[in-house]
């Protein structure tokens, strides 16, 4: 049976570049298009598998309110919402294996979003005139395992450029609709247990001897680079039952949140793995650091320890208040835990660029996140161990693979 791939398209706006997309589709061995209109302006065509109609009514609306209303931001919403219901529905039922977008801003930022609420592995590919626009790629991709492809020109008009656009973008849904949909099921099927494991570039040394040890061991580890994004993706995956464990090398997003830094990864970092119950092992890489743009710098910031990542980036270290704040959001977090959960602190720094002789090495302010967080957890299932060692020593590495080893079941 050919497998469909969900065209989501405004045929209003993009009636003749959405069907020949769909044309280029269909054209391809083993796949076929099911075109669903997001239109929010009426129009009487007939071409939709989904009519803008059905969606509207998936969202708890009607096309008559949608077309009626001004309210631009409320009728998108319940647009989006009725396209992700029904899109959902058609993934549970096996329909399809993959999503396609079609769109400028308006059209690319709904297409995105119903996307976005689909699970990863499932191909996803946005066609748009405004990929490149800055602030919008990361807008439409967020968390999500989402391919932009950059069509340079206006998705108006069926021209030669354009149709090459288009056929390719058909080739490509068509080739990794062919790879099957990566499922927890199928991550199972392999018979290794599959392990998450956030890391950033000051913890690289240990993140490398963890992998490198439970990999001969028989594991799988997946890492997440812990910038804000994929460590707030990393979240979304645990939560779908895709892993066994977590080792939280770099859970900085949670500090980061409250202070409103460039690595902040969302209100629920550091839940999932709790909320589930499967095993954690968490240590303190980057807790004692915040990244602030610089353009919201306090003034008391232009006076703190600080190391220069790169250009881009500065690390600025965490005041007493600021560390026992961070102390207090993960002790309310991990008290919820239901699950193992063992916190590996080390005393001799907690990154590679924190130790005796740099210029961020302030261990007594770190005692205070130790004695703070130590003093708030209440859940039995926490043990938090400290070691007289550098987070970035081998030693450090290996009590790491070691704890998580003594949580995880046989």
């Amino acid at each position: 049976m050919d497998k469909c791939i969900l065209l989501i398209a405004t045929l209003d706006t993009k009636r003749p570049e959405s069907l020949y997309l769909k044309d280029a589709i269909d054209r391809r061995p083993g796949v076929r298009a099911l075109v669903m209109d997001i239109s929010m302006a009426a129009h009487d065509y007939p071409d939709a598998d989904i009519s803008a109609a059905r969606v509207a009514e998936a969202g708890g609306s009607t096309i008559e309110e949608i077309n009626r209303s001004r309210e631009r931001a409320k009728i998108t919403a319940t647009m989006i919402k009725g396209a992700v219901k029904l899109a959902e529905e058609l993934l549970v039922e096996g329909r399809i294996g993959g999503v396609v977008g079609l769109g400028g801003s308006t059209g690319s930022l709904m297409a995105t979003d119903v996307m976005r609420a689909l699970p990863f592995g499932l191909p996803k590919l946005m066609v748009s005139a405004t990929a490149a626009l800055p602030g919008l790629a990361t807008r439409y991709i967020g968390t999500g395992d989402i391919m932009l492809f950059h069509s340079v020109i206006e998705i108006a008009g069926l021209s030669p450029l354009l149709k090459s656009v288009l056929d390719r973008a058909a080739g490509a849904l068509a080739g990794m609709a062919g790879i099957g949909l990566l499922d927890a099921e199928r991550v199972r099927a392999e018979g290794r247990k599959s392990i998450a494991m956030s890391q950033f570039g000051i913890c690289e040394g240990c993140a490398s001897a963890v992998r490198h040890r439970l990999e001969s061991e028989g594991y799988d580890v997946i890492g997440f680079s812990a910038a804000g994004v994929c460590d707030k993706a990393m979240e979304e995956m645990i939560a779908k039952g895709l892993f066994d464990a977590v080792i939280d090398l770099a859970p900085g997003g949670v500090g980061e949140h409250l202070m409103e830094g460039m690595r902040s990864a969302g209100p629920e970092r550091l839940e999932a793995a709790g909320r589930i119950g499967i095993p954690q092992v968490i240590t303190p890489s980057g807790v004692n650091l915040m990244s602030p743009r610089k353009s919201r710098y306090k003034p008391d910031y232009h006076q703190r320890k600080k190391f220069d990542l790169d250009k881009l980036r500065t690390f600025l270290r965490l005041n007493g208040e600021e560390i026992e704040r961070v102390a207090d959001e993960f002790a309310r977090k991990l008290n919820q835990a239901k699950g193992p959960v063992r916190v590996l602190l080390p005393l001799k720094g907690w990154s590679s660029i924190d130790g005796p002789e740099s210029p961020i090495y302030e261990p007594e302010t770190d005692r205070l996140f130790i004695e703070r967080l130590k003093e708030k957890i209440t859940n039995p299932r926490v043990e938090i161990m400290t070691f007289d060692l550098n987070l970035e020593d081998k030693a450090f590495a290996d009590k790491v693979v070691e704890n998580l080893i003594d949580v995880l079941p046989v």
